[in-house]
């Protein structure tokens, strides 16, 4: 081989060498450009919860934070729609005997839970109608404890010594069920779309028992990944889910939801006008005046910078009284104190002044406006004289005998529990204020160690009955809503009479009564009906707003 042909070979063999690393690094770089690129593309959101979420098992999902946080993870028979309807979800078909006692239901076949270690590989299996008896009737078993057994315990069918029947819930094939009641019960498919009633596995559950609630596992558009307790929680997107849009496009359609856990309002929205949030709600308690003006507008500086929507939805806020509390019975069982209390509380103002307008004054019964078919029960305006008089002929005149009252609440709940307390003085009431953290205030709340207390009532189907139950003897807490402990058979006669009821006029015509026999005998004090205010960023769509305040994450995109 010549000097000038080792030369050209030498010069050649340089070249490929020097094109084969070009083409090496220009490959890596644009692999890290596109793993990159996918980091940022990754559509994650992010909203912050208050309120204490206490556990990821449907069977504890008896507030707003339990709630949104399972409705992501699960799914149910039925769902309810923006306007308050019943739509399908995992039901395929159903059928209703005459007689209102017996239902059919046919599920979706192809559903699968989330991959999970509780599987055989870790793979996901199918949906099939036992996992919804068994559902229902971890939902009724006293072992579960949970505070969702009303919605099944008093209307499935029972024995002749009136004991819960075993074949209440029955699996006919591998996709149909029946459930069979006691009586009629026109709201059942409502009470299915209730968070109570989302389907579990029950491998999941015996494996992981009480903690179930932390190893959460679902057919829901979300599944879960990991949960740092009072800092954050994360759910990623299920591969597996069966939805589709209108479109034609697979849920959900972003990919992780991050959930914080701030406490402190104000806090939160900041972090949200900084873009570090994608959405909250709530910010009329405790940070009304950061958002609007004192009419009710929003301020000028934030016009356009983000989207915000008011609607009123299915929360009556009141103060409550244990009736039965061992301590302050006779306090509670004075209806004319109850009577002065409400009374002395101007309930317009505490709408203008400490929510900016946001909300209806509590001058009706307990079930809210915003229901069909409300019952327009008559309620209680401010009226000082009144209240005065009716204070002196329950034994205290100016409050003259009655020992110091506690009012218990939660963090959030502080600046109206300083409002009630000020007009309680302006009567002769000493009243104190005893602030826990909400899961906490809960607890004591339905453990009936409360004598007189702050509460809410988020309506779980828009139905008069259920706002009602709240005060049926058979409901007490804790595995029931009734948390005031009340007790009126005329009261328990109407709600069975109107449960049973194949007459709508009927139905409703008792409710109004049972509505104003409440009202009557003030039972509870109606403070005022909640308005509803969500904050998105204007990139998010497919957010919508209800009345029940759900939060429906699978339709959601970031534009």
């Amino acid at each position: 081989m010549n000097n000038l042909y080792q030369h050209k070979y030498f010069n050649g063999l340089v070249n490929r060498l020097f094109f084969l690393c070009s083409f090496i690094l220009s490959s890596l770089l644009f692999l890290n450009q596109t793993v990159a690129a996918q980091a940022i593309e990754k559509k994650i959101f992010r909203y912050n919860q208050t309120g204490g979420l206490t556990s990821l098992d449907p069977a504890f999902a008896n507030k707003r934070a339990n709630i949104w946080a399972v409705t992501q993870l699960y799914n149910g028979l039925f769902r309810f729609g923006r306007s308050n309807r019943v739509k399908p979800a995992l039901v395929h078909k159903w059928e209703v005997t005459e007689d209102g006692k017996t239902y059919t239901f046919r599920i979706k076949k192809g559903i699968k839970f989330h991959d999970s270690e509780v599987f055989p590989n870790g793979k996901g299996r199918e949906l099939i109608a036992a996992d919804f008896v068994y559902s229902y009737r971890r939902i009724l078993d006293k072992k579960t404890q949970s505070p969702g057994a009303w919605i099944f315990k008093d209307k499935v069918l029972r024995n002749s010594d009136q004991s819960i029947s075993d074949t209440c819930f029955q699996a006919q094939d591998r996709y149909t069920f029946k459930i069979y009641l006691n009586q009629r019960f026109r709201p059942l498919t409502q009470i299915l779309a209730m968070p109570y009633a989302l389907v579990v596995p029950q491998e999941a559950v015996k494996k992981y028992g009480k903690d179930f609630g932390k190893h959460p596992v679902g057919t829901g558009a979300f599944r879960f990944d990991s949960w740092t307790l009072q800092k954050n929680l994360v759910f990623k997107k299920n591969p597996q889910y069966w939805k589709f849009n209108y479109e034609g496009k697979k849920l959900p359609l972003i990919d992780e939801v991050h959930i914080s856990f701030v406490e402190d309002r104000r806090k939160a929205f900041k972090l949200f006008t900084k873009g570090k949030l994608d959405f909250i709600t709530g910010i009329v308690e405790n940070g009304a005046d950061l958002l609007l003006n004192e009419n009710g507008t929003v301020k000028t500086k934030w016009l356009g910078k983000f989207t915000v929507e008011k609607v009123p939805y299915m929360n009556t806020e009141y103060v409550g009284f244990t009736f039965d509390h061992p301590a302050e019975k006779k306090i509670w069982t004075n209806k004319k104190l109850r009577l002065a209390m409400s009374y002395a509380i101007d309930r317009q103002g505490l709408v203008k002044h400490l929510r900016h307008q946001v909300g209806i004054p509590g001058h009706f019964g307990v079930v809210p406006q915003v229901i069909s078919y409300s019952t327009h029960a008559s309620g209680y305006a401010y009226n000082i004289i009144k209240a005065r008089k009716l204070l002196a002929d329950a034994g205290y005149p100016a409050g003259k005998g009655l020992p110091t009252l506690t009012l218990h609440t939660y963090v959030a709940d502080q600046k109206l529990a300083e409002y009630l307390q000020s007009q309680w003085n302006y009567i002769g009431l000493n009243v104190k204020i005893a602030t826990e953290k909400f899961a906490q205030h809960q607890q004591k709340v339905d453990g009936g160690n409360a004598g007189m207390f702050r509460a809410s009532w988020l309506g779980d189907y828009p139905d008069p009955e259920n706002y009602l139950a709240l005060f049926y003897s058979k409901n007490f807490s804790p595995v029931g809503p009734n948390k005031t402990h009340y007790q009126n058979p005329k009261f328990d006669d109407l709600f069975e009479e109107a449960r049973t009821s194949k007459n709508l006029f009927t139905r409703y015509t008792d409710y109004r009564k049972m509505d104003q026999i409440i009202m009557d005998e003030a039972v509870v004090i109606v403070l005022y009906y909640d308005e509803n205010m969500w904050l998105k960023q204007n990139y998010i769509q497919g957010l919508e707003t209800n009345p029940m305040n759900n939060l429906h994450l699978e339709n959601v995109s970031i534009k």
